[in-house]
């Protein structure tokens, strides 16, 4: 349990900051339209 605690802060001190989040959001969203224009096709 101590280690997943320990797991999970670091994760959310890894992913916190604005930028990252920010990025992980456009990249997700590029997937996204890949994924689309794959099944439109």
């Amino acid at each position: 349990m101590k280690r997943l605690l320990i797991v999970a802060l670091l994760s959310m001190f890894a992913l916190s900051g604005c930028n990252t989040v920010h990025g992980f959001g456009q990249d997700l969203e590029k997937v996204g339209e890949k994924i689309s224009g794959a099944a439109s096709k």
